[in-house]
């Protein structure tokens, strides 16, 4: 009996301590990739945690879009609207070009980023820089 009541207990102490430490990370800590376009959004939009590749010396950001673009896209400012969805700024590697976009939750691990507006995101495809689709279906890593 005692040995019950001593997993009880820190079942528990998991309970109190752990699951709500989980749940204060939030829905807009992610790593999402579109595989259709083969394209990343690594976010934190709790703290700048996240560390861009090839831009290291800045320090940690909340966050970036890279893989299949041209250049890398940091989060420059965002606001979140709610648990569903938020408003991102973005700035491309050179600080010459920005997109506004917008991520919403659609599932559990099922997010669209949609680019605001006119999409200045591009691809070099052959010697040619090419405009992404306007929305990416992104999934949960």
């Amino acid at each position: 009996m005692k040995h019950l009541l001593n997993k009880a207990f820190c079942l528990f102490l998991f309970f109190l301590y752990v699951i709500p430490a989980m749940q204060a990370q939030g829905p807009w800590k992610l790593k999402l990739h579109c595989p259709e376009e083969d394209i990343r959004l690594h976010i934190d939009l709790y703290e700048e945690t996240i560390k861009v590749p090839g831009m290291e010396m800045f320090g940690p950001m909340n966050g970036y879009l890279g893989g299949n673009i041209y250049g890398v896209w940091t989060v420059t400012s965002f606001t979140i609207q709610d648990d569903k969805i938020a408003k991102l700024r973005l700035s491309n590697d050179l600080g010459s070009e920005t997109q506004k976009a917008t991520l919403t939750q659609q599932s559990d691990s099922i997010y669209i980023l949609h680019f605001d507006g006119t999409n200045v995101v591009k691809r070099a495809v052959g010697r040619k820089l090419v405009k992404i689709p306007g929305e990416l279906k992104m999934r949960l890593q």
